[in-house]
């Protein structure tokens, strides 16, 4: 019989590592679905970072483009 207070049962052979973003322990397993994160707000704080530019992969800096290449 399954009841509402039920809660899923962590698996103690899935490994955790610590996450990227504050250093928690992370559930590195196939039903976390903010992995290699610990939570869903750890995985937005990262996004937002790459999308203002905070992390970038280095690199040289593109010549500006011109009309001619599009």
């Amino acid at each position: 019989i399954m009841t509402a207070d039920i809660k899923p049962i962590l698996r103690t052979n899935a490994p955790t590592l610590p996450c990227p973003s504050c250093g928690k322990p992370a559930l590195w397993a196939a039903d976390n679905p903010s992995r290699p994160f610990c939570s869903e707000r750890c995985k937005l704080i990262d996004l937002g970072a790459w999308a203002s530019e905070s992390h970038r992969i280095p690199g040289d800096d593109l010549p500006p483009a011109s009309e001619d290449d599009f």
